[in-house]
C-alpha cells in the first residue's frame, strides 16, 4: 500500500455528514435520548483511525451506523462512496461483506472449531468447502493459529479469541475493519499483540482500520488519526500525534492526564503551589519530540543560563511511531531566571509550560 503520509485527505474511506442519532424513550413520560448530535468526521483510506471518549460518548453508536446496525436520525454515512443509510436487504448485506466487524467478548460460537468459527461468513455467502479452505487457512496462519485449527473457543487464551475474531472478519475481504473495544477485556501485553497484529494487517493488506476505543495506550500505540467525542459530538480531532501534544479540549486534555508518565506524581501534586513564595522553584513541564527528543537540552538549559535544575519526573515514549517524552524540571522562580529560560525554551523549540510553584 501508499504510504500513509502520502495519501489524500481527500481519499475518504468513511465519511459521517451532519449524522444526528435520536433514542426514543422507552417510558411513558421520559424524554428520548439523543446519542449523536451533528457529527461530521472523514476517515481517509489506508489509515488507522481512533475513535475515543468515555462511556456514554457516543462511540459504540456511531459505528453501529457504519454496517447499517442502526439508522440515523439525520445525515448520512458514506462507506467507500456508498450511502449506508439508503440502503437495505441485499443491497446492504452486500455492504456488509465489505465492513469486518471484531468484538470486545468475541462473539464466537462455543460448538465450532476455530476454523469453523473464520468460515462461518463464507459459508453463509455459500461458497463452495474447498474455496472456503483455501481462503480461511491463510487468513488463520496470518493471526498465528495454524496450530489451533481444530481447537474449540473454550480450549482458547482470551488473546487467541480475539485472533480469530479478526480472521473471521477479514474473512469476506472487506475494505474497512471495524474494532469496537476490542481489547478492553484482554490484558496489557495481549493488547500490543493485538494492536501490533492490526498494524500488520493495516501495512500488508491496505485495509483501513476504525478503532473506538476508552484507552488512550490504545490510540497511543495504534494509530496515526483519533477523534475524541464527548456528549455525542467530536470535540477534538487530527494527527494522534499533535493531538496528544498539544490537546485543546477539556475532554481530551482529562483522558491524557489519566495516563502514566502524563500528569503530575502525587507527591508533587501535594507540593505545588498556584503562586510563589520568595526562594521557591517553577516547576516546568517539558515536552519532547521531533528534533528535540533526543537532544541534551536540559544540559545545555543548566549550563548557557547556570541554573541548577532539579528533575521531578520524567517519560520517554513514541505516539505514532515518533518519539514523544514529557519531563517535569524545577528551577528558581525568580522573575529575570523565568524570562530567560523562557527564551531558551523557544528558542530551541520546547514545549514549556509552567505547571506551579514549589518549595
Amino acid at each position: 500500500m501508499a504510504n500513509e503520509s502520502a495519501l489524500p485527505e481527500t481519499d475518504p474511506m468513511l465519511v459521517f455528514e451532519g449524522v444526528t442519532k435520536e433514542f426514543p424513550a422507552t417510558h411513558k413520560g421520559e424524554n428520548g435520548f439523543k446519542a449523536l448530535n451533528g457529527v461530521d468526521y472523514t476517515v481517509p483510506r489506508g489509515t488507522i483511525t481512533g475513535i475515543i471518549g468515555r462511556s456514554g460518548a457516543g462511540k459504540s453508536t456511531l459505528v453501529r451506523l457504519v454496517n447499517g446496525l442502526e439508522k440515523p436520525t439525520n445525515g448520512r454515512v458514506l462507506v467507500d462512496g456508498t450511502d449506508v443509510t439508503k440502503l437495505s436487504g441485499g443491497s446492504l448485506r452486500t455492504l456488509r461483506r465489505s465492513v469486518g466487524m471484531i468484538f470486545q467478548h468475541f462473539n464466537l460460537l462455543s460448538s465450532r472449531t476455530v476454523f469453523d468459527n473464520v468460515a462461518m461468513p463464507l459459508e453463509i455467502a455459500g461458497m463452495p468447502a474447498k474455496a472456503i479452505k483455501a481462503k480461511i487457512e491463510p487468513l488463520i496462519d496470518m493471526v498465528g493459529l495454524s496450530d489451533k485449527l481444530d481447537r474449540y473457543p473454550a480450549e482458547l487464551s482470551g488473546g487467541q479469541k480475539q485472533r480469530v475474531g479478526i480472521a473471521r472478519a477479514l474473512a469476506t475481504d472487506p475494505k474497512l475493519l471495524l474494532s469496537d473495544e476490542a481489547t478492553s477485556a484482554l490484558d496489557p501485553e495481549t493488547t500490543q499483540h493485538i494492536l501490533d497484529l492490526l498494524k500488520t494487517i493495516n501495512r500488508e493488506l491496505g485495509l483501513t482500520v476504525l478503532l473506538i476505543t476508552h484507552e488512550m495506550e490504545v490510540v497511543k500505540t495504534a494509530t496515526s488519526r483519533v477523534a475524541v467525542m464527548d456528549g455525542g459530538k467530536i470535540v477534538e480531532s487530527g494527527r494522534t500525534f499533535d493531538v496528544f501534544l498539544r490537546p485543546q479540549h477539556a475532554t481530551t486534555q482529562t483522558l491524557l492526564a489519566s495516563m502514566p508518565g502524563t500528569g503530575l506524581p502525587d507527591w508533587i501534586k501535594r507540593k505545588v503551589k498556584d503562586s510563589p513564595a520568595p526562594g521557591d522553584d517553577a516547576l516546568v513541564r517539558l515536552t519532547f519530540f521531533g528534533d528535540t527528543a533526543d537532544q541534551p537540552l536540559v544540559a545545555r538549559l543548566t549550563k548557557e543560563l547556570g541554573l541548577d535544575v532539579r528533575i521531578m519526573s520524567g517519560t520517554v515514549d513514541e505516539i505514532a511511531g515518533d518519539p514523544f517524552g514529557n519531563l517535569v524540571i524545577a528551577y528558581s522562580a525568580e522573575p529575570g531566571v523565568m524570562e530567560q529560560a523562557r527564551a531558551f525554551f523557544a528558542k530551541t523549540g520546547l514545549v514549556a509550560e509552567e505547571v506551579g510553584y514549589v518549595d
